[in-house]
C-alpha cells in the first residue's frame, strides 16, 4: 500500500501539536543514527541543530509538569508549534515537496494544539498535573518516533535482507 506523499508531515505536525520540540528532537535523533528524512534540509546536518533539538525536546518534557508551564495555545506556544513543526514537516516531505510538507505539517498542529489542550485540561482535572503530563509525554514521544521510524524505514526490502 502506498502512502500519501505527505501523510508523514501532517502525523508530525500531529506530535507537534502536544510537544512543539518533539518533533525537531525525534529528528535530531534519527539523524544522529544516521537515517537520512526525505526532505532535504542543511539545517538537519548541523550538529548545532542536532544536539540544541534533543536538549530543547528534553527541556520542555521536564518544563512541562510545572504549575508556572503556560498553556500550548499562548503566542510562543503556538510560534514554537509553527517553526518545529514547519521545519519537520519539510523534513519529512518527498524531496521537492518541502514546502507543501511545511504548510501541511503546520495546518496539522495549530488548531490540534486546541484539541490536545482540551484533553490535556480534562486528564489534569482526573489525575492531576504531573500524571497527565507523563502519559502524555509518553504517548507523544512514542508517536513521534513511529512517525520518524515510519518515513525513513527502506522502501525496498528483500527476502534475503531479512535473513
Amino acid at each position: 500500500m502506498k502512502m500519501p506523499s505527505l501523510l508523514f508531515s501532517a502525523l508530525i505536525g500531529a506530535v507537534a501539536s502536544a510537544r512543539s520540540m518533539t518533533p525537531m528532537a525525534a529528528i535530531a535523533a534519527t539523524r544522529l543514527t544516521g537515517a537520512q528524512t526525505p526532505g532535504r534540509l542543511f539545517l538537519l546536518d548541523c550538529p548545532l541543530f542536532k544536539f540544541g533539538a534533543l536538549a530543547m525536546g528534553v527541556g520542555e518534557l521536564l518544563g512541562d509538569k510545572m504549575k508556572s508551564a503556560p498553556d500550548r495555545t499562548v503566542f510562543l506556544g503556538l510560534l514554537a508549534r509553527v517553526m518545529s513543526a514547519g521545519i519537520a514537516g519539510a523534513a519529512l516531505a518527498p524531496p521537492g515537496r518541502e514546502r507543501a510538507g511545511a504548510s501541511v505539517a503546520i495546518a496539522t498542529a495549530v488548531p490540534l494544539a486546541y484539541v490536545t489542550l482540551s484533553q490535556r485540561k480534562r486528564a489534569m482535572a482526573r489525575i492531576g498535573q504531573t500524571r497527565s503530563g507523563l502519559i502524555e509525554d509518553a504517548l507523544i514521544v512514542g508517536a513521534g518516533a513511529a512517525v520518524l521510524a515510519l518515513a525513513t524505514r527502506p522502501k525496498h526490502i528483500r527476502p534475503a535482507d531479512l535473513r
